[in-house]
């Protein structure tokens, strides 16, 4: 694939993912993706094959989780919520992507692979004795909040600022980081 076709595919990347974002999975089509890229539909299907194929590519992003081994024991669950706000309203492919998975398995089980494979190691460092149960956990945290900030909008929570945010949530997410298993 030359200049030209790069330039197309991320022409039709980059209008899935808005399409996906705004219509979820189920509702984007590849016609209406390829309207938005101003390309003909069989473009679409050449470069990427399938809707789930490009819905695969669309949503392929990296956390980009830190290295929080400078970062003070204590301030591990609030350094952690800053950074998955930083991802959220920095990646409209995360918004897409949890729109999509409330409808769609496949959607769904992309949010679980890359929460798994990405927050889980990261964990093991703290708490290496029960690291995935303590990232499902921190999931069920960051995802909940970015499902009521980012795709349902809650009002409270669309009005509260970052550092009220942190407040409430960097907390929860530091027991579920650091301390000893409740069990």
């Amino acid at each position: 694939m030359g200049r030209k076709g790069d330039d197309t595919k991320a022409v039709i990347l980059a209008a899935a993912r808005e399409r996906f974002a705004e219509s979820g999975y189920e509702g984007a089509t590849i016609r209406a993706i390829a309207a938005d890229a101003g390309i003909d539909p069989s473009m679409v299907m050449r470069y990427f094959g399938s809707k789930e194929q490009l819905f695969a590519a669309a949503a392929t992003f990296d956390l980009r989780f830190p290295d929080l081994s400078h970062v003070a024991r204590s301030d591990v669950g609030n350094a952690m919520v800053s950074h998955f706000l930083d991802r959220w309203e920095g990646d409209e492919a995360l918004v897409m992507l949890l729109r999509s998975a409330t409808t769609n398995a496949d959607a769904a089980q992309r949010m679980t692979d890359i929460f798994a494979s990405q927050v889980t190691p990261a964990i093991t460092r703290f708490a290496a004795d029960d690291a995935p149960r303590r990232a499902g956990l921190i999931a069920t945290q960051i995802l909940g909040m970015a499902l009521c900030r980012f795709v349902l909008r809650l009002p409270p929570i669309v009005d509260m600022g970052r550092a009220e945010l942190i407040g409430w949530l960097g907390p929860t997410v530091q027991r579920y980081a650091m301390e000893r298993d409740p069990g």
